[in-house]
């Protein structure tokens, strides 16, 4: 599967948003991939990895978030369930699987209610490693300062904001992929 023209079909205008989704989606993956390759005893799905950490991303124009020329109706937390929806009417239910675990270092469905995130109440937590070292990636970088990686105690307080058991996640993804 060609990543691009799934995004070329939801995106179809050269645009900032797509721009944004492409340079974010682009150091997500690249990140991803380098960590990959560092553990090759892990036996990771480097194919898989490429073409879903593109994709994780896909359901933000969804979503009402102006910073990012995003103009769609839905709260911002709800990208990765409305782009898993996305991508698994295209045929491709395990990049779904990506995109709907990837927000935060995944949400629980104890986090969600204890939260009263406005998403589907079930368990949205990265279970595969692939799974894994995407979401890991994706704390790397915001969309709102491309190309700038955040550094490892940045990286940990984004996700220590969001409370749950987010940190606990990212703590263990630092031992198992740095």
């Amino acid at each position: 599967m060609n990543p691009l023209t799934l995004i070329d079909k939801f995106y179809p205008e050269e645009n900032e948003l797509k721009r944004i989704l492409l340079v974010h989606s682009r150091s997500v993956t690249d990140k991803a991939l380098a960590l990959a390759k560092k553990h090759p005893e892990l036996d990771l799905d480097l194919t898989f990895i490429e073409e879903a950490a593109m994709l994780h991303d896909i359901g933000i124009f969804l979503t009402d978030a102006p910073d990012i020329q995003c103009f769609g109706t839905h709260p911002y937390i709800c990208h990765g369930y409305l782009g898993a929806d996305l991508v698994r009417k295209e045929g491709f239910p395990r990049h779904a699987l990506v995109c709907e675990r990837h927000t935060g270092a995944g949400l629980s469905l104890q986090d969600i209610e204890e939260q009263g995130l406005p998403v589907p109440h079930r368990d949205m937590v990265p279970v595969s490693l692939e799974e894994e070292i995407i979401c890991f990636a994706d704390k790397f970088f915001s969309k709102t300062k491309l190309d700038k990686e955040k550094s490892i105690e940045k990286a940990r307080k984004s996700v220590e904001k969001h409370g749950g058991n987010g940190v606990q996640h990212f703590d263990r993804w630092c031992e198992l992929f740095l």
